[in-house]
């Protein structure tokens, strides 16, 4: 038996559809936050996880596989800084705990492309700006806030897309076998598009052209090099700024 950990969100849905609606025989799939994908991997209740892309740097013996993930190459619109004041006044930010790899990079762009270093808490309260991640954000009423697409700035900033998630395996189990499962999963959602746009819409309350655009246009799901670049360099940036001990390279099954 493959225990399986996806993000429970609409923007892993194109890579999930296959585990969803057709499992292999021999394979469990579990629906988290992508926080509890990673501590599912990290504990070994999950072999395979489709994990934030912070938390390959915190934990040991992890291979990626597929060449699958969930990227932007610009605005994602699903990964947003909501402030109540401009920029260089932001003295607060509260922090999603279900997203890992949006915080460091929320600490990153702050500190290096505004110079700013506010206290970071969880939870939004009464901070000057909040995090908000998923299918919240595409919901989120932005009407007099200034809003930082995390996404279109970490491309401003490095000229690079941005990896949010990739599919994961524990060292010592199937990746050939784990590998093609992730790949036929993603095909079937290929395939289904319409289908899975139209029920995803129902049940998220979207139009099923806002869906679509953000599918198809906000996110890609094939990784390639300029994808694994920009996270080499958002690995060494939080090694730089401790947020990770260091920066090991990525294995690649």
């Amino acid at each position: 038996m493959l225990r399986f950990s996806v993000v429970d969100f609409l923007n892993a849905r194109p890579l999930i559809w296959g585990l969803l609606e057709n499992p292999p025989p021999g394979v469990l799939v579990s629906r988290d936050l992508p926080s509890a994908c990673a501590d599912k991997l990290a504990s070994g209740e999950a072999d395979v996880g489709l994990i934030p892309s912070i938390e390959y740097q915190r934990i040991p013996n992890l291979r990626v596989v597929g060449g699958l993930g969930i990227a932007a190459a610009s605005e994602v619109r699903s990964v947003l800084l909501v402030s109540k004041v401009s920029r260089e006044k932001i003295r607060s930010v509260g922090l999603d705990p279900a997203s890992r790899t949006s915080a460091v990079l929320t600490r990153l762009l702050l500190k290096r492309r505004y110079g700013v270093e506010p206290e970071y808490r969880d939870g939004g309260g009464d901070a000057d700006a909040s995090l908000v991640i998923g299918d919240p954000a595409l919901k989120t009423r932005l009407n007099g806030h200034v809003v930082l697409d995390l996404a279109a700035e970490w491309r401003a900033f490095s000229g690079h897309p941005f990896v949010f998630a990739f599919w994961a395996v524990r060292d010592g189990l199937p990746e050939r076998e784990a590998a093609e499962i992730v790949r036929a999963s993603y095909d079937a959602g290929r395939r289904d598009f319409s289908r899975l746009v139209s029920r995803e819409a129902a049940e998220s309350g979207l139009s099923e052209a806002v869906l679509e655009d953000y599918l198809r246009h906000s996110l890609h799901y094939e990784l390639d090099a300029g994808d694994l670049a920009g996270l080499d360099l958002f690995y060494r940036l939080a090694a730089e700024d401790r947020l990770i001990s260091a920066a090991r390279p990525l294995e690649l099954a």
